[in-house]
């Protein structure tokens, strides 16, 4: 067929076979050259994309707009295979020149397509070749918003040297986070259009956390002592009894000074918040004068009746001087706050006082019972001795205890609280006293760090940070995730259900969780505590009149209800720690988190070390070795830690883009 094909003369033979093979082979080299083209738009598509992305990470890392258009370029050329790049006009649209608004990135390719067949196909039927090009574009969105609560540890420990460093962990912990807000406070500095692009909030924690003192009127505070452990280790039925002229009666649940004796406190709720205002303390005396006047015989006379008297009355001027005491106040509440029982300890439910054990409590140490010691010798092993941890203030005198040894009475008896301490009375330092275990800075609540005035603030209150107390991991943490809240005690967070918006817990710390008895740090504890006082009151005190104490509280049993030690309060505060981080990231709350020389050697560290690793975020960008997700975990020392920050700072930037 083909041969005949090739030998066939006959003109309308072949006058028939050009009719038909003209349109033959102009489809052929338009389906050819549709196919390339095809091909080719398929491939800039690909590498617009891979450019976009990059280049909105570059962006966000501060870089400026001319090596961002250099940059896109670059990547763009060596993602576009063997397309001639000369080919390409690429533009790029950064967010600040988008009048769209927003966090959006447009860069855009046209290519002129140069055919294969389809120009030669044009020639042939006698026309000028076509221009044939196309365009293409891909929309990089950087997330509008992202808020962070650094959760930092303030322990004592912090004070020591960091590993590798030659510098104290404090010192390297403020560097480090500093340096952290500047990366993202450049990157929000790229997204002006929009309002708070990158919050921080700061938690300093220790044995405690420090909320602000400053909040004390605040709804979510407790100020009329409803919650169920507002009145633990307080005993008010000893300032008298019902009917007297001093005496406290309970209504609903609220606490009220009644009777004449009261004076200015006379029918107001007793709380915590009434001790801290009306304590007093003798500070001096003033001379007082007082003036009067007297009746004084100015004439006398004589008569054999009467003898004696007086003939004419007249009045005399008297001056009296007495010596007034003076007042001061000695305490002030210090900002910090107790732990909520649960399970409102491990959740960031709002505080109500419809719900009483929802709101939140200032810490105030009870004064314990004094100093007693018995000694027959300095050598003597017999020796016996009774030393509290925290006396502050008379119980002896004050309340006339009828059994002086009865130090769980006289650490409850309320009478003490309204007797003026002597102005020889030495008076405990900031931290110590009814502040007993407050030892840190307050919160900052959610700054924006896209203004040069958010970014001082910020760094100050890291600079202000001082290393003192024990540790408490899940009361730090919990506090982050209240302040990332949109709801009360700190509403800086944007709604939870605003789409492109990250919340962001970053957790510290170089320690295990630690409450401590008071032998474990040479002290008695002849009242039976059971603990220092701190966050959960003492240890041994039972919840709202319950089987168990408020510490262990939802815990297995791998703790004991019944054992108050060291390393039984720690493994509490552990599991109080693994049930705040299951809520927290079951509400979308990502979470980081660092161990700073911790040694996986020591048992108790190493438990530490998991429960941080266990307790982290999966990466949405990293793989670990096996594939899997990498956690955003970073187990640092003190040589590795300003790296390790600068990884944390590439997780915060990687969460701001969506392609």
């Amino acid at each position: 067929m083909i041969r005949k094909f090739l030998q066939d003369r006959r003109g309308n033979y072949a006058l028939a076979t050009i009719a038909v093979t003209v349109p033959l082979l102009g489809a052929l080299a338009l389906a050819v050259d549709y196919s390339e083209m095809s091909r080719e738009r398929e491939l800039t598509l690909n590498a617009l994309d891979a450019a976009g992305i990059a280049t909105a990470r570059r962006l966000i890392e501060g870089a400026s707009a001319t090596e961002l258009q250099t940059y896109a370029r670059n990547f763009f050329n060596a993602n576009i295979g063997n397309i001639d790049p000369g080919r390409v006009q690429l533009s790029l649209v950064l967010p600040n020149d988008n009048a769209a608004g927003g966090g959006t990135l447009k860069i855009g390719a046209t290519l002129d397509y140069d055919p294969l067949f389809f120009g030669a196909f044009e020639r042939l039927r006698n026309q000028t070749p076509s221009d044939l090009s196309f365009s293409a574009s891909s929309e990089i969105k950087l997330k509008n918003t992202i808020e962070v609560a650094l959760v930092l540890d303030n322990s004592g420990s912090m004070d020591y040297t960091g590993s590798g460093s030659g510098k104290k962990r404090m010192v390297l912990l403020k560097e480090a986070a500093k340096q952290l807000v500047d990366t993202l406070s450049a990157q929000s500095a790229q997204m002006k259009q929009l309002q708070k692009p990158v919050q921080f909030g700061l938690v300093p924690f220790a044995a405690s956390v420090n909320v602000g003192s400053s909040n004390e009127n605040e709804s979510w505070m407790d100020t009329t002592g409803v919650s169920p452990v507002h009145h633990e280790n307080f005993d008010w039925t000893t300032i008298g009894s019902a009917g007297s002229s001093k005496y406290v009666e309970e209504v609903a649940g609220v606490r009220y000074a009644r009777g004449s004796d009261w004076g200015d406190l006379k029918d107001k709720p007793l709380t915590r918040f009434t001790l801290y205002n009306n304590m007093q303390r003798i500070s001096g005396t003033n001379q007082q004068t007082n003036t009067t006047t007297e009746k004084e015989c100015k004439e006398w006379a004589w008569s054999w009746s009467s003898g004696f008297y007086c003939s004419r009355w007249g009045t005399k001027t008297v001056t009296t001087t007495t010596n007034v005491n003076t007042f001061s106040k000695p305490f002030t509440w210090e900002g910090c706050v107790e732990a909520r029982p649960f399970p409102y300890n491990v959740d960031d439910t709002a505080a109500s006082k419809s719900s009483p054990a929802t709101m939140f409590v200032p810490m105030f140490a009870p004064d314990e019972a004094g100093n007693i010691w018995t000694q027959q010798s300095a050598t003597d092993p017999t020796i016996k001795k009774f030393k509290s941890h925290n006396s502050w203030w008379d119980d002896m005198s004050t309340t006339n205890p009828s059994n002086a040894t009865d130090y769980r009475a006289r650490q409850q008896n309320m009478k003490k609280y309204f007797v003026a301490a002597p102005s020889s009375a030495a008076m405990p330092a900031a931290h110590d006293g009814p502040n007993s275990s407050c030892t840190t800075t307050a919160i900052l609540p959610l700054t924006d760090v896209s203004t040069a005035a958010g970014v001082t603030k910020v760094k100050a209150a890291i600079d202000g940070m001082i290393a003192l107390g024990a540790t408490n991991v899940p009361e730090g943490m919990a506090w982050g995730w209240r302040v990332l809240s949109s709801a009360a005690p700190f509403t800086g967070g944007r709604p939870e259900s605003e789409k492109g918006n990250d919340k962001v817990v970053i957790v510290l710390t170089d320690g295990e969780n630690t409450y401590y008895t008071p032998d474990s740090l040479g002290f008695s504890d002849s009242a039976g505590n059971g603990s220092t006082y701190s966050v959960y009151g003492y240890a041994a005190q039972k919840y709202n009149n319950g089987s168990n104490p408020r510490l262990y509280m939802n815990t297995s049993s791998a703790v004991s209800k019944t054992t108050f030690s060291n390393a039984n309060f720690t493994k509490a505060l552990n599991e109080h720690f693994a049930a705040l981080c299951a809520n927290a990231k079951a509400q979308n709350i990502t979470v980081m988190t660092v161990a700073l020389d911790l040694d996986g050697k020591n048992a108790v560290e190493k438990a530490q070390i998991d429960a941080l690793s266990a307790c982290a975020s999966d990466s949405k960008f990293r793989r670990d070795s096996s594939g899997k997700a990498a956690k955003l975990f970073w187990n640092a020392t003190g040589s590795s830690l300003a790296d390790d920050f600068k990884s944390i700072a590439d997780e915060l930037s990687n969460l701001r883009i969506v392609s």
